[in-house]
């Protein structure tokens, strides 16, 4: 995974978090829900290049 994909992502989940607790602090529910959702994209997008990653390794390995 390349360091600018971790970024990304981590940067994506701070700012779901960060939505997350204001729409909870404020009542409003769509900003909540919009929250979770940044949150649940970033994590999905760090599960592919997780995959991405294992599929690398096992094709080097394969190589030696």
């Amino acid at each position: 995974m390349g360091l600018e994909d971790k970024i990304g992502n981590k940067m994506q989940d701070a700012k779901g978090n960060a939505k997350e607790h204001a729409g909870r602090t404020s009542g409003d529910e769509d900003l909540k829900n919009e929250g979770r959702g940044d949150q649940a994209s970033a994590s999905a997008k760090d599960g592919v290049e997780k995959l991405k990653d294992a599929g690398q390794d096992i094709k080097d390995a394969f190589k030696k």
